[in-house]
């Protein structure tokens, strides 16, 4: 597993979880590491089993000078477009800290509207600590949340692909049609309601 980079002061990583989906919000987090209390096995959530994620989501809380998660949701994925309700969660995220950060880095190419300096680092989930984290702690509520919605809407299968477009998942859209809370805006969810 590579050494992720720790940067100096108030740093706050930032990532998302949920920007491919069918259904369900998006999901962003905003860590501010202490490097006093490392933790070790940081990666980008992805490159994690769900248990390790969620034994490191813990971690996260603990150790962590400050930690928010926050969300936009499907109406507001709907009304803004994905890429805008991303950027809206994660501003929530920074806004959401208990302690104000003296810069932001975030996981990609755009950064969300902050009053602090903010830098985007392509695929900074796999090279900044503080990111990953934020990665790790997204994931696992958006998973949570997810599993929640499959107890409401269990036909879809929510609990096995968390939203994303499998096939199975574009099968029961198309059996079964659009849940409340599917993605109107989105190719497969607007394809299957303008078949209705």
């Amino acid at each position: 597993m590579p050494e992720l980079i720790v940067p100096p002061g108030l740093v706050c990583g930032i990532d998302e979880a949920g920007r491919g989906p069918l259904a369900g919000a998006v999901v962003a987090a905003a860590v501010i590491l202490d490097p006093a209390r490392p933790i070790a096995g940081l990666n980008d959530s992805k490159k994690l089993s769900a248990k390790k994620r969620d034994a490191l989501a813990l971690l996260i809380r603990e150790r962590a000078v400050a930690w928010a998660v926050a969300s936009a949701s499907v109406e507001e994925i709907d009304s803004l477009n994905i890429l805008h309700a991303t950027l809206l969660a994660m501003r929530r995220a920074v806004l959401g800290l208990t302690v104000r950060p003296t810069s932001a880095m975030v996981d990609g190419n755009r950064c969300p509207q902050l009053d602090v300096p903010c830098t985007a680092v392509i695929k900074g989930d796999g090279k900044i600590a503080s990111i990953a984290a934020a990665s790790i702690l997204a994931k696992t509520v958006r998973d949570a949340e997810m599993l929640a919605l499959h107890a409401q809407y269990p036909v879809y299968g929510f609990d096995r692909h968390m939203g994303y477009p499998t096939a199975a998942h574009c099968q029961a859209l198309e059996r079964h049609g659009a849940s409340p809370v599917h993605r109107r805006s989105f190719g497969p969810v607007a394809k299957q309601l303008s078949l209705l």
